[in-house]
């Protein structure tokens, strides 16, 4: 059995005091952990009592810890467990840390992945299958993956995936449809939408070109074409080889054997 006989205030931390213990310094402790205990100056303390407060203090340490984390954004709580456990807390104090940050609302894994979900969907567009990575990543299991991605409608997924393809179709003029329509599919199957939301969105999406544009996209990707074949082929066997180049481009066959004729024009 040992006597608290000092008691002093931590100068760089005025959260914390130095416990001493009949004349030597024992440990220190959170200030809510000595008013939890009692400690005081005259106090006796069987090492039972010190090992429960160091116990205690050390879930306190931990929780505050915690706190500070969330503080900068929302964590799931395996994100919250890996932090205290990597910072060396053990395993035990870590669970009881969770548990009080659980019961007082600062920690939900529901009400992240539900956060997380709206973030992922709004500001990245991203699609259900690409959100379950990151709910996966996040530690959430999968009962709650699936009931959150559930809120995911197929009409909420499809509006998104509609936006993403007019910014492809805004910002690919210079490609034929063909061309565009498979930026689209790598984009949202690389978003993480399903191959069903992908097919609608392409059945919608407007790809049209009048004749004046398919004229300024030969004449752009057609020219390459050109020197690729008219360098090492001539007469049918270039015109052929080119035209299939065209053809797997997307340019419909009038508008390449226009261009092949123009070309043929210009050498003489």
């Amino acid at each position: 059995m040992k006597t608290i006989t000092k008691i002093t205030r931590q100068k760089n931390n005025q959260e914390r005091y130095n416990i001493y213990l009949d004349d030597e310094y024992a440990f220190a402790v959170d200030e809510g952990i000595l008013i939890k205990f009692g400690l005081m100056k005259g106090k006796t303390l069987e090492q039972f009592d010190i090992d429960e407060i160091n116990y205690e203090d050390e879930i306190a340490k931990a929780f505050s810890k915690a706190l500070h984390f969330l503080s900068f954004q929302m964590r799931s709580e395996y994100e919250v467990k890996k932090k205290l456990l990597d910072a060396g807390h053990g395993e035990a104090v870590v669970l009881e840390a969770v548990r009080k940050l659980e019961s007082l609302g600062f920690l939900n894994d529901e009400t992240y992945s539900k956060a997380l979900l709206e973030t992922k969907k709004r500001t990245l567009k991203k699609g259900p299958r690409a959100i379950r990575q990151d709910l996966k990543k996040k530690g959430i299991d999968k009962v709650l993956q699936d009931e959150v991605l559930e809120t995911f409608t197929q009409e909420e997924q499809l509006e998104i995936a509609m936006q993403l393809a007019e910014k492809e179709v805004r910002a690919g003029s210079r490609r034929t449809p063909t061309q565009l329509k498979q930026k689209i599919q790598d984009v949202l199957m690389r978003k993480g939408y399903s191959f069903s939301i992908v097919s609608d969105v392409l059945e919608q999406i407007k790809l049209e070109r009048a004749e004046d544009e398919w004229e300024e996209l030969i004449a752009s990707q057609g020219e390459k074409v050109w020197r690729k074949f008219a360098s090492k082929l001539s007469g049918a066997e270039r015109n052929i080889k080119i035209k299939q180049a065209l053809y797997q481009k997307g340019f419909p066959i009038e508008v390449i054997n226009r261009f092949i004729e123009e070309k043929e024009r210009e050498q003489g």
